[in-house]
């Protein structure tokens, strides 16, 4: 089950309050552009991602093939109905269709990585890992699609802490996604909180009444971000099985020491004895 957002303000008032200085950003499994009605309607969904009011968006099953049909140009569709840069990831093919991982983004692209995070015969999974400007400020951002067995998550979420692990504490990273993790207490929430501080939880699955919460942002440092919800309208309800999740996040804020506890970051050795023997 979800837990309470504690200490984070509110998302309205903040949205209001500050500047372009700030990222808006935001975690959305679209289904396939398939809503909770069975239609497949691209155009749903991007009204979806403008209420959301985001500076960057991180997209899960999004179709990321343009086959010569309008439905199956998603992605192009989106990026233009937007107004946002789209950056596609890894593609899953399987018995459903085509699709993968995406960022739609209105800040400078200053660099983008791809991993490939697939686990033996399951469907192909991967990250999108781009730098992206944020005034002053470079910010790492990287989008996943975790898998869904629990020994699938445990390799990816390795791979991953392999790739984050190196990355100075006081760098700005946002991991964000649909994580896959039904239970609050597993092992890859527990080795991301441990490495990247605790990520707030809210339900956002299945849409119409979310019980869990599988859609998670990340931010380090962990004092930098301000305010997350889950974003709960009703064309969101409708137009997937997942509702999107925000956050917003200000790049180089100073840490106040008398209202952010510290998060200590685990040594290399620890971090990766743990990862590599399946132990918290």
């Amino acid at each position: 089950m979800a837990t309470a957002t504690n200490g984070l303000a509110s998302w309205r008032n903040l949205d209001h309050a500050l500047g372009e200085d700030c990222l808006r950003i935001s975690s959305y499994n679209v289904h396939r552009c398939v809503g909770r009605d069975g239609r497949m309607d691209v155009a749903r969904v991007a009204r979806v991602i403008d209420e959301l009011g985001c500076d960057i968006v991180g997209l899960q099953e999004v179709d990321n093939l343009a086959n010569g049909s309008h439905e199956s140009m998603q992605l192009d569709f989106l990026a233009s109905a937007t107004g946002m840069e789209a950056i596609a990831g890894h593609t899953i093919v399987n018995h459903e269709g085509s699709f993968g991982n995406a960022l739609l983004t209105r800040r400078p692209v200053l660099a983008v990585r791809r991993h490939d995070l697939s686990y033996h015969r399951r469907e192909p999974r991967g990250a999108i890992d781009v730098d992206l400007e944020v005034k002053d400020e470079v910010v790492r951002v990287i989008v996943t699609h975790l898998g869904l067995r629990p020994a699938e998550r445990r390799f990816q979420v390795r791979q991953m802490l392999k790739l984050l692990h190196d990355i100075p504490p006081e760098r700005n990273v946002v991991v964000l996604g649909d994580i896959n993790e039904w239970l609050p207490l597993g092992r890859p929430l527990r080795w991301l909180h441990g490495l990247l501080g605790r990520a707030p939880a809210e339900r956002s699955f299945p849409s119409g009444l979310p019980l869990f919460a599988l859609d998670r942002v990340w931010v380090r440092p962990r004092h930098t971000l301000l305010a997350f919800e889950t974003h709960r309208s009703p064309t969101a309800r409708i137009a997937s099985d997942h509702l999107p999740v925000k956050a917003i996040v200000a790049p180089g804020m100073p840490a106040a020491r008398s209202q952010v506890p510290h998060v200590k970051r685990p040594p290399r050795s620890a971090a990766l004895r743990a990862v590599s023997s399946g132990r918290p």
